[in-house]
């Protein structure tokens, strides 16, 4: 169990948190959720001990193990993938370093053989057998073949650089399991694992994540910050989520309630507190309106943009007609291959592949920025396209403050016309002056969005549209494609988003494309579409 007493984080002036006081226990696991800059990452620091608390402290019990996921992919460059996994039980590690130093010994004493006698029982009593198989099957299951394992580390790709610290943090059967972002750069095979893992995990998970779907499938209670405050709620993300919203809406109608009483007793005041019959009633009343208290519900951290994407025309029934679209990385890597659709009105298509640079490649080709490929397409006449790219650094490369750079996407030039746009996705008083070369990444897409909403576009191409973003402009994007009337072809690995948007899934392989008109979640389950998926991937 952790315990979390009086802890207090202030950094000058800027409270991040002010006595809190939590517990942890076996058995469960606990997100934790806030908006972007409420302290979540900092907070899991001071759970790990990297970060001392202003005040207060954190309490393990004796003998507890805690693995937390690195962020640092370059930390265990030099070492081995299968030893890199085993570091994460770093006790057992170290025995196993030791036992071999002594082994390798030439003058190996009688000293020696009483330390490696105890080693060894320590080995033993840690499972230490098992160790390097219980190592390569959680590389395995996380999609680290066993030919890389005896690689060193610097020699893999990013993706399974990722894979392979999370192998890393959750080896062992930790007490307690951190994990901050875990989901980041995996496909959703590997979530689905993971998930599943975590489900069956009888020991202390904490984890952060803006992945909903993956918060519900894994989280028993909910850790929320805001105001400064902690607090612990039972039950996953949604729930937490529809209570707090009822809540809010209980606690405005309870205000509104008393307003209305307010304004009723203060006219009778003002009408009859002179009326001699009606003086007493009115004093009645006065002394009533005194007791009347509003119940002011603070200012929450949490700000939801007003993401609305219209359109200036409405779509004809020729949309977009592809015929033997074809691509191949510069080292002759099929991207995509015979890509035959037809778009129609109505469409909200996921895009979906195991390889995610080949659904980039084929939008930056829709998008026309990309005129290296073969075969065709043709857009129907009506359509007025916006393209929200998941790599936007060119379009950030001038000192431009935000009201200049997106003027020069506008027709209207007026400055509150175009801080209005910058407004809905939380931009504002200065921080429109601010220049875009110092943005950061949540800031950049903020940015994109305010782009494509001021264009009015009746088709959109999202890759990776809520990268970057917390929360609650993930769920304002995603209230917003649900109700966006145009057509949409979009990339995402927010599985929740893919979900509720989707009505039609296409994936893109190396033999072809596997196309059908379902929700996410059918187009997983489908037997007959998993056998196919095999094939395409053989």
């Amino acid at each position: 169990m952790i315990s979390v007493s009086n802890v207090s984080l202030q950094y000058g002036k800027r409270v991040l948190f002010d006595e809190v006081n939590l517990n942890f226990t076996p058995g469960n696991c606990y997100g934790i959720i806030g908006a972007n800059g409420a302290g979540k990452s900092t907070f899991m620091k001071i759970l790990a001990g990297d970060i001392e608390p202003t005040k207060g402290r954190v309490s393990i019990l004796p003998g507890m193990r805690m693995s937390v996921l690195k962020q640092n992919h370059f930390e265990f460059n030099e070492f081995t993938v299968l030893d890199t996994v085993l570091m994460g039980n770093k006790r057992l590690f170290q025995v196993m370093k030791e036992k071999d130093a002594i082994y390798a010994k030439a003058d190996f004493s009688e000293a020696d053989g009483i330390k490696a006698s105890e080693l060894e029982a320590e080995f033993a009593e840690m499972n230490g057998w098992n160790a390097d198989s219980e190592a390569a099957e959680l590389l395995t299951n996380l999609g680290v073949m066993p030919d890389s394992h005896y690689k060193q580390v610097k020699d893999l790709s990013g993706k399974e650089k990722v894979k392979t610290l999370l192998a890393q943090a959750l080896f062992g059967n930790p007490d307690i399991l951190m994990l901050d972002e875990p989901t980041n750069d995996l496909d959703v095979e590997t979530i689905s694992w993971l998930e599943n893992f975590l489900a069956d995990f009888q020991n202390t998970v904490i984890v952060i994540s803006h992945d909903r779907h993956f918060l519900d499938a894994v989280c028993t209670n909910i850790c929320d910050i805001d105001f400064g405050k902690m607090s612990i709620y039972s039950g996953n993300y949604s729930f937490w989520y529809h209570m707090s919203q009822l809540q809010l809406k209980q606690r405005s109608d309870a205000n509104k309630k008393v307003e209305d009483k307010r304004a009723e007793l203060q006219e009778f005041v003002r009408r009859f507190s002179a009326n001699a019959s009606k003086s007493r009633q009115a004093t009645s009343r006065k002394k009533l309106l005194e007791k009347l208290t509003v119940d002011e519900i603070p200012a929450s951290t949490r700000k939801y943009p007003g993401i609305i994407f219209k359109q200036e025309r409405e779509l004809g029934d020729q949309v977009l007609h592809t015929e033997h679209l074809s691509k191949n990385s510069k080292d002759g890597t099929v991207l995509f291959k015979e890509v035959n659709i037809n778009i129609k009105k109505g469409d909200k298509i996921a895009f979906i592949s195991r390889n995610q640079l080949a659904v980039s490649s084929l939008f930056e080709v829709l998008a026309e920025e990309d005129k290296d490929f073969s075969g065709k397409f043709n857009f129907g006449t009506t359509v007025y396209k916006a393209y929200l790219p998941n790599d936007n650094h060119k379009y950030f490369q001038s000192d431009l403050n935000l009201i200049d750079w997106l003027r020069q996407f506008s027709k209207e030039k007026d400055e509150t016309y175009i801080r209005g746009f910058l407004g809905k996705m939380l931009f504002t008083g200065e921080e429109v002056l601010k220049k875009c070369s110092v943005l950061s990444g949540g800031e950049k897409v903020r940015c994109m969005t305010s782009r494509m909403m001021l264009m009015n576009p009746n088709l959109l191409i999202l890759d990776e549209p809520t990268n970057h973003l917390d929360l609650e402009s993930i769920t304002s994007y995603n209230d917003a494609l649900k109700d966006y009337p145009g057509v949409i072809l979009f990339t995402s690995h927010d599985h929740q988003l893919v979900q509720t948007v989707a009505n039609r899934i296409i994936e893109l392989t190396p033999k072809g494309i596997i196309e059908k008109e379902c929700t996410y979640d059918e187009y997983l389950e489908n037997p007959a579409i998993a056998e196919q998926r095999k094939k395409m991937y053989a």
